[in-house]
Formats: C-alpha cells, structure tokens, sequence
C-alpha cells in the first residue's frame, strides 16, 4: 500500500468515526475544496510576487495547512469517485507533456491552443 493508499485509508476512517459520509457527497466535496484553494489565495492576494517568496515563518505554515486541506480534499473526492489519483496523475502528465512540446513551449506561458 503506497503513502497515498495510506492517507486515504485514514481519512475514510476518520469520516465514518464521525459518521461524516453523508456529508461527503462529491458535489460537496468539491465545493469544500474551492472553499479551501480561496483560502489558499487569500494569503497571497495583496502581495507582489517577490514577497510571496518570502513569507514569515506563521504565515508559511498557515499556507501548508491551506495546502493539506485542498490535497485531503482531492484525495476524499477521488475516493468518493473510486478515481486512482496517483495513476491519474502520471496519465495527466503525460498529456500535458505532449500538449506542451518543450520545442515548442520552452519559456512561454502560453495555452497550447495559442501555437498549435
């Protein structure tokens, strides 16, 4: 069982102790997981992009826990839908790897949609 498998396991656990299940319906969670990424940019919203590379200690550990809960979000999503994220993933990146050509995007922000 990989670390992923793991995690999963115990936040499936942690809901049913709690009989939270009912609760965790997909549409739900993710609306719970928008919830939290608003959360996320909430910190970063009147900062320059320098000083968004530079947060204080309290500030960067209040982004990490922003950041575990939009992942525990995912991860409980993606039980709900019986969707293996690991392996999702690795099949989403090598999409992207074929829509985003390094010849052809190397130091470009632009969506693949602008050069193909």
């Amino acid at each position: 069982m990989n670390e992923i498998e793991q995690l999963n396991k115990k936040l499936k656990q942690f809901a049913v102790e709690r009989d939270w299940e009912q609760f965790h319906a997909p549409k739900n969670l993710a609306m719970a997981l928008i919830v939290e990424a608003a959360e996320l940019v909430e910190h970063f919203q009147w900062l320059n992009e320098q000083q968004s590379y530079e947060l204080q200690e309290d500030k960067r550990q209040e982004v990490a826990y922003e950041l575990a809960d939009i992942f525990i979000y995912s991860i409980r999503l993606a039980e709900r839908l019986d969707i293996d994220l690991l392996e999702t993933a690795k099949q989403k990146i090598a999409i992207n790897e074929k829509k985003y050509p390094v010849e052809k995007v190397k130091g470009s922000s632009k969506k693949y949609t602008e050069y193909t």
